[in-house]
């Protein structure tokens, strides 16, 4: 049997307390990922009539009458409540709670919250208790024992008052020190800790000519959208980055972490106070330039087009001829695309007779990268490079959604090169099927492709691609000596950041290694993105249909940029004397 350690949080005997606080009180909206990598957003749930958390701790006796109260409500009262549980401990550790439900059974997932946040929003200090919100204008309905749950949610269903809606409750104290420095948060200073914490996560975005928005050019701006700022790092949605941690490290990963998150939460809900010393942000010169990564080697103007006011625009494959006289060595790709709000995408590709041909002949054979909404440059990784022959021609992928007005559309594809050869060749691949079909309505309906790697290879970055109803994303491999591993899991996708997941450290993927992509879609009326819950959907290149791609970048192991080129010319010798022989054959001169 797997020994648990008990975090220090819920050590010690259990006591009774009368609960308190927080009852008849909004409930902010948030999301948590569970011990199992799923994530979950409270409002989402505006669906169902009640929502029951269980608050929980590892080791804890009074978890197992929750748990029991929880799995006897969920029986009873099916989809008109959403079960979860929460464990609000600081130092709650995933592995440990994972093995803690496996070992007792339970169904019922949980919520992690080692920020603190919800569990301070919750009042949530004492493993064993149980909340009820209600949905219909997002109130605390009751908390306390799970024997006194029942009722409550009832209640709730009926829309009738809640006649105890505070009972007593045996459980394990956990930590929550937050709840008793509130009087502190007055005191974090926004000359020293808030406007360099922005400037450190923020501001790259969000300054003059970023990305965002709006920019965090002062105080004043800063305060105005405190209740912004508070929600979106609460749902996760800011920074931008939906890599679950707890597998993998990434190179530029967009995070906070807890304590950050604690300190920038606390100052804004203490009133945003302003405090002495100049404001940092205030004439702070703007780092947004046009190219992120510099002057390019070489700019590309994607032929111009027109996007008409409305209707549906197939995808656009024009082409430009290489201007170069010389091979070169592509080490980064950045795409600026003209008309941002009617460009969905720009893949760039090139036309080579000497690479592999692929099934869409239209968009040439080799990819060089490609743009989405949210996407940084794509900045290939060291010692790599793509191979950018003389003579060949540029074909690039566009992809237009009209929005109301009609534009023209002037894109440019920036190119930078090695300044020498690099050691190894990379190549961008791709996992998906095309055969799903999303029944209408489904909340979570998943589909899973499989690929075993028939050579080694190295692994550098992995990228879920998916349209309006993308949920979720997975990809695990299977080793031929019997392991497993998670190589990227995205709990919740957002088709507005298209993120490339680079690794920090190479990933060496052994030969017979089998790899498993699984995206999840959301075609319910709850996903606010949805075009219309009511129809199945299948795959298809408009933004109202849908795709399942996980991308990749590699380099087969072993393999040089000199293995290539002499494969390369092997087989540009071939073509010729194919050729030769073709021209003096009897039946081309007939």
């Amino acid at each position: 049997m797997r020994r648990l350690i008990l975090p220090v949080s819920v050590l010690g005997s259990i006591s009774v307390v009368q609960a308190s606080g927080g009852l008849d009180k909004a409930v902010d909206n948030f999301r948590l990922i569970d011990h199992q990598g799923v994530a979950h957003e409270l409002y989402y749930s505006s669906n169902r009539k009640a929502i029951v958390i269980g608050v929980h701790a590892v080791g804890c006796p009074a978890v197992t009458d929750a748990v029991s109260a929880l799995d006897a409500l969920r029986a009873r009262h099916g989809k008109d409540i959403e079960v979860l549980m929460l464990d609000p401990a600081a130092n709650a550790n995933r592995d440990a709670i994972a093995a803690a439900v496996i070992q007792s059974k339970r169904t019922v997932p949980v919520m992690i919250d080692t920020s603190q946040l919800v569990g301070e929003g919750l009042n949530a200090t004492r493993a064993g208790e149980v909340l009820v919100i209600d949905t219909k204008g997002w109130k605390l309905a009751y908390r306390g024992d799970p024997k006194g749950a029942a009722d409550a949610v009832g209640a709730v269903i009926a829309q009738q008052p809640v006649k105890v809606a505070s009972t007593a409750v045996q459980g394990c104290a956990i930590a929550m020190p937050g709840l008793a420095q509130k009087k502190q948060y007055e005191k974090i200073s926004y000359v020293k800790t808030i406007a360099p914490l922005l400037q450190e996560k923020c501001v790259t975005c969000h300054q003059e000519g970023g990305g965002a928005p709006w920019a965090m050019s002062s105080y004043e701006m800063v305060k105005g959208f405190s209740p912004m700022i508070r929600e979106v790092v609460r749902t996760a949605r800011m920074p931008p980055w939906h890599a679950d941690p707890h597998y993998q490290t990434f190179v530029d990963a967009r995070v906070m972490s807890d304590e950050q998150k604690r300190t920038l939460i606390h100052w804004i809900e203490a009133g945003s106070p302003r405090g002495e010393g100049s404001d940092p942000l205030i004439g702070r010169h703007s780092t947004a330039t046009e190219w992120t990564l510099g002057t390019p080697d070489l700019i590309l103007e994607v032929p111009p087009f027109e996007i008409p006011a409305t209707g549906v625009v197939e995808y656009q494959y024009p082409r430009l001829k290489n201007p170069l006289d010389r091979d070169v060595w592509v080490r980064a790709i950045e795409a600026k695309p003209g008309s941002t709000q009617t460009v969905h995408h720009i893949i760039t590709h090139i036309e080579d007779p000497l690479a592999p041909m692929m099934r869409n002949s239209r968009q040439g054979n080799v990819q060089l990268g490609g743009w989405a909404p949210g996407e940084t440059p794509n900045v290939y990784a060291t010692d790599t490079g793509a191979f950018l022959p003389k003579g060949t021609e540029f074909v690039f992928q566009m992809h237009y959604t009209p929005n109301g007005k009609a534009t023209t559309d002037h894109s440019r594809v920036a190119l930078y090169f090695n300044q020498e050869k690099p050691k190894y060749p990379i190549q961008t691949g791709a996992m998906l099927r095309t055969d799903f079909v999303i029944p209408a309505g489904d909340p979570a309906y998943t589909s899973k492709v499989e690929k075993t790697w028939t050579q080694d290879v190295v692994l550098y970055h992995l990228m879920p691609h998916s349209h309006v109803r993308g949920k979720a994303a997975k990809m695990t491999a299977f080793y031929p000596d019997g392991r497993m591993e998670v190589l990227l899991n995205v709990p919740r996708y957002d088709f507005n950041w298209q993120n490339i997941y680079k690794f920090d450290k190479e990933k060496t993927i052994p030969k017979g290694t089998r790899f498993v992509w699984e995206m999840t879609w959301d075609n319910s009326p709850q996903n606010l993105a949805n075009p219309d819950p009511t129809q199945a959907v299948k795959w298809g290149d408009q933004t109202f249909e849908e795709m399942g791609i996980g991308w990749m970048s590699y380099r087969n192991l072993g393999e040089s940029a000199d293995d290539l080129l002499r494969a390369r010319e092997v087989k540009r010798q071939k073509m010729a004397q194919d050729e030769a022989k073709k021209a003096a054959s009897p039946a081309a001169g007939q």
